[in-house]
């Protein structure tokens, strides 16, 4: 089967992934519906002791001359919320796979993510982090909404920073109700505002899941000696690779992202780091199954 990355750095069509994806993926996210006295029908049912009487179809009752009760689905109340970073950083791009960015990666997963909420029955929004700003489309559900999340996320560029605290503060309503939350990040700014505010929501008993997105040559600090590095979001920082300082860069980088793991641990948030080179199904299938969901 050919490896999504490969076709990612081909083509931008989101639906194109998703389908590539979901045909190999299997599961979904979450027991979305749950059976009971709901408001849309699902079939019928032998009576049993312990029924509501209100339940039994009377109808179907002087038809048949038995008893059935009429079984439906109702909501789980629990909304996906995709949290996408789309800050500067977002947009480092693949050695192997040049057309394909941290960004690329991250919309194309996320599109899966509310491809499977959307067959499922689930309500689902997207939260975009960039440009100091909490862009949020409302959760809803439907074919229609998962057109207005694909539009977003096709939209999407990696511009500026994350939003500063003060903004999170002011936009984390969309949490009232339980919420299982999506985000995918490159996590370079740990600790940050957006970060908090994750640990924050894991506390107030929503279920969040992390995923760090990185580049081989960034795990691998295998960028080429030659060349110097801007920070997209700082420009004035320039960085140089030499032979001499990769053994440092490589140990650096090794500990911001175990500490990253490590309080991901302490604050129960299922977290997996990934390669934008690898699989996507792989990647969307571990990180499920990270929380017991595969």
């Amino acid at each position: 089967m050919l490896n999504t990355a490969a076709l990612l750095a081909h083509s931008q069509d989101l639906d194109l992934i998703i389908r590539h994806v979901l045909a190999g993926l299997g599961h979904g996210l979450h027991a979305g519906r749950e059976r009971g006295a709901g408001v849309e029908f699902s079939e019928y049912r032998a009576y049993a002791p312990g029924d509501e009487w209100r339940r039994v179809d009377w109808k179907l009752l002087a038809r048949n001359d038995r008893y059935y009760v009429r079984e439906a689905e109702r909501d789980s109340h629990v909304a996906i919320w995709l949290w996408l970073d789309a800050s500067a950083s977002m947009a480092e791009s693949s050695y192997q796979y040049p057309g394909v960015s941290k960004l690329h990666f991250a919309r194309a997963i996320l599109a899966c993510l509310a491809a499977v909420a959307q067959r499922q029955g689930d309500a689902f929004g997207l939260l975009v982090a960039q440009n100091g700003k909490l862009q949020i489309t409302s959760a809803s559900r439907g074919p229609r909404q998962l057109h207005r999340i694909m539009a977003q996320l096709n939209q999407t560029q990696a511009q500026g920073v994350l939003p500063d605290a003060a903004v999170l503060k002011s936009q984390l309503h969309f949490v009232r109700a339980p919420s299982l939350i999506f985000a995918v990040s490159d996590f370079l700014e740990w600790p940050s505002a957006s970060t908090e505010s994750l640990i924050r929501l894991r506390r107030m008993q929503h279920d969040v899941r992390a995923l760090c997105l990185r580049t081989q040559a960034e795990r691998d600090a295998s960028f080429a000696a030659a060349l110097t590095y801007v920070d997209p979001e700082q420009p004035s920082t320039l960085v140089k690779i030499s032979d001499s300082t990769r053994a440092v860069f490589k140990s650096t980088l090794d500990a911001h992202f175990a500490a990253v793991a490590q309080q991901c641990r302490q604050a129960n948030i299922a977290y997996l780091a990934a390669c934008i080179e690898q699989d996507i199904t792989q990647v969307l299938r571990d990180w499920l199954r990270l929380a017991g969901r595969a």
